[in-house]
């Protein structure tokens, strides 16, 4: 998988990408679905525009269905069948063994959309990233929650690195500010403990640090059922309500709850192009994971293009026009991987009138 045909080659004359994507539960399928669209579109572009010195790009899909393990495993498929480089996944903690193992077998690793900050233990050059780290944004989300007036806030956790993480980022931008973070740990507490907790601590705002769409959801019902409640703003610095799955099921409900995209104010007119192109994809408005998508594929063709075998050292003279800026990667302190510094970020929300429409509320 992918020629046009559905197929994979077995004739040598492509030139493959191994994408890693989350397609099956209890991985973000939507999400999932939204950066293969983008793979795909960007794949389709090159290939158009000649390919890679003549040879078409093809990529060759695995479902990590959010399973670090799976996702290892497809790394060793994926480098015994050829491919010249990896792209996608989407889940921090399935990004980060991908990453790893690229690195410990030498397979360059493009990662489109997770953020963790430690996405390698140590500093390597197989691996680069187009999203922007946790550290700086989810410090903007902090930033907009103090400008807005929020500083007791309440997150709502459960067990992962990623989640730990994000609190750790909050905690350290809004304590020095005289902001509080009060964690509810999601093992202990139903929906309906979580609205007892928010007003024993007299918090004015409650953060998603949970999976979607379950507890978030339910949550999200929970509270905004609380009469208690209604001045306490719901955040999900994580992006749970920038699917359509969101306001289908939560409706109006699902509206004014903050959330991260990595989206410029204004597409240029390759990012215009790309949008119509993946709305006819999906048959809805495509997130920014789908962008992150059709970016990768550019860079990668770049990245071929320029160098081949020798990719993994080609990062620092990457020089595209994405669909949302310039793409260029250098080395951010803290962080052991080659970096786009920095994607653009939002804070946005939908409008509870109209769910289907965006608000954007903050820009970093």
């Amino acid at each position: 998988m992918t020629t046009p045909s559905g197929e994979e080659r077995t004739d040598g004359s492509s030139v493959r990408i191994g994408a890693l994507v989350p397609l099956t539960r209890p991985g973000w399928v939507e999400a999932g679905r939204h950066l293969l669209a983008g793979l795909q579109s960007g794949v389709r572009d090159v290939n158009d525009a000649g390919g890679i010195a003549g040879r078409p790009l093809e990529l060759v899909v695995r479902d990590t269905a959010a399973d670090p393990q799976r996702a290892a495993a497809a790394v060793d498929e994926l480098a015994g069948l050829g491919v010249a480089a990896l792209a996608g996944e989407y889940h921090s903690v399935v990004a980060r063994a991908v990453a790893a193992r690229a690195d410990a077998i030498g397979v360059p690793f493009l990662c489109s959309s997770a953020v963790l900050d430690a996405l390698t233990e140590q500093p390597t050059d197989w691996v680069a990233r187009l999203a922007p780290a946790q550290s700086h944004g989810w410090q903007i989300y902090a930033d907009f929650l103090l400008g807005a007036g929020h500083g007791r806030i309440a997150v709502a956790a459960e067990p992962s690195v990623y989640w730990a993480s994000g609190a750790r980022v909050l905690r350290d931008h809004l304590g020095p500010r005289g902001g509080t973070v009060v964690e509810l740990d999601m093992r202990a507490l139903a929906p309906a403990a979580v609205c007892d907790a928010l007003a024993e601590h007299r918090a004015t705002a409650l953060l998603l640090l949970v999976g979607n769409p379950e507890p978030a959801m339910s949550i999200v019902k929970a509270v905004r059922g609380d009469r208690r409640l209604d001045e306490v703003m719901i955040g999900a610095p994580a992006g749970q309500p920038e699917f359509g799955e969101w306001v289908r099921s939560l409706g109006e409900d699902g509206g004014a709850i903050p959330f991260l995209r990595y989206l410029p104010e204004r597409f240029g007119p390759l990012g215009e192009r790309v949008e119509a192109a993946l709305r006819e994809r999906l048959g809805e408005a495509p997130s920014f994971v789908a962008f992150e998508g059709h970016d990768t594929v550019t860079v990668l063709a770049d990245v071929l293009r320029s160098d081949g075998a020798r990719a993994a050292g080609a990062w620092p003279r990457v020089a595209v026009e994405g669909t949302r800026g310039p793409i260029r990667f250098s080395r951010t302190p803290g962080i052991g991987v080659w970096q786009w510094a920095w994607p653009p970020v939002q804070v946005v929300d939908r409008d509870p009138a109209e769910p289907g429409r965006f608000r954007v509320l903050h820009s970093g």
